[in-house]
């Protein structure tokens, strides 16, 4: 998330998924607000995954499902609302439904019976409980149910094992290539994440870099940007501003000024 300290100005918490959904569940999280006649325009760089939604009050649709975005997204938090959401691994979608990650990327869907009725199915169950914790129990009791029947491929799993090596990676300088760290081919792990997330290992391991870089900028206002480039496995800092300025519309010094003047406004 950019401009983080927005948080104060609403609650946000993460809830750990059972064990036993791990291959289909990365994380699940919810957000209240209540803003009154007050508006947030919230900038995300958002994980390289499929995200599904349970939304109440002023929102956009009761469920929705967020794709894999090329750019970091924004979205308009106004009046009083809650969202509980169901992060994916990459195997996740083809377990829970029929939807490719190809029809949603860089999209923001209303999750019908029409668009997906076995994804709908599930996030209706989702969406009877209460609160975020009920809703989290529901969700892994049914996705527990789905595996059931529903077996990750071998390529989503391969998918899930790729992007955990390349997170492992974000401050490695030394090691075996990717392929060679997986025991598979170059080809295979470019089938694989284009099969699950619509893109391939360079862009997912970059953005996975960008959302630390995100990091960074926030809890490290001290370090200038060459050391962060560094730390985080670009050529330079031109490298850094560039790739930044891409994603996010602004350069990342602009952004630290922009968070100077939230802490001090």
């Amino acid at each position: 998330m950019l401009a983080p300290d927005n948080l104060t100005r609403y609650h946000a918490h993460w809830v750990t998924p059972d064990p036993a959904v791990a291959d289909v569940v990365d994380q699940y999280w919810h957000v209240s607000w209540n803003l009154g006649d007050r508006s947030i325009d919230q900038r995300i760089i958002d994980a390289p995954a499929v995200t599904l939604t349970v939304e109440e009050g002023d929102v956009p649709a009761p469920l929705m499902i967020t794709g894999v975005q090329a750019r970091a997204w924004r979205r308009t938090i106004h009046g009083h609302g809650r969202v509980f959401a169901v992060r994916l691994r990459p195997a996740g979608l083809a377990v829970l439904g029929a939807l490719s990650p190809q029809c949603l990327a860089n999209t923001a869907l209303s999750l019908t019976e029409e668009l997906d009725a076995e994804l709908h199915a599930l996030m209706r169950r989702v969406a009877a409980h209460p609160t975020p914790q009920a809703r989290a129990q529901a969700a892994d009791e049914a996705i527990r149910a789905r595996l059931a029947d529903h077996r990750p491929s071998e390529s989503g799993l391969l998918a899930n094992r790729v992007v955990d090596e390349l997170r492992s990676r974000l401050h490695r300088r030394t090691g075996d290539s990717l392929p060679a760290a997986l025991h598979v081919s170059e080809r295979t792990i470019q089938r694989c994440l284009r099969a699950t997330l619509g893109r391939g290992p360079r862009w997912v391991g970059h953005r996975i870099r960008l959302q630390e870089v995100v990091l960074a900028l926030t809890a490290r206002p001290e370090a200038d940007l060459a050391t962060i480039a560094a730390d985080l496995g670009f050529a330079d800092q031109s490298h850094l501003s560039g790739a930044f300025r891409a994603a996010c519309g602004l350069s990342p010094s602009a952004y630290r000024r922009s968070l100077e003047s939230l802490i001090n406004g």
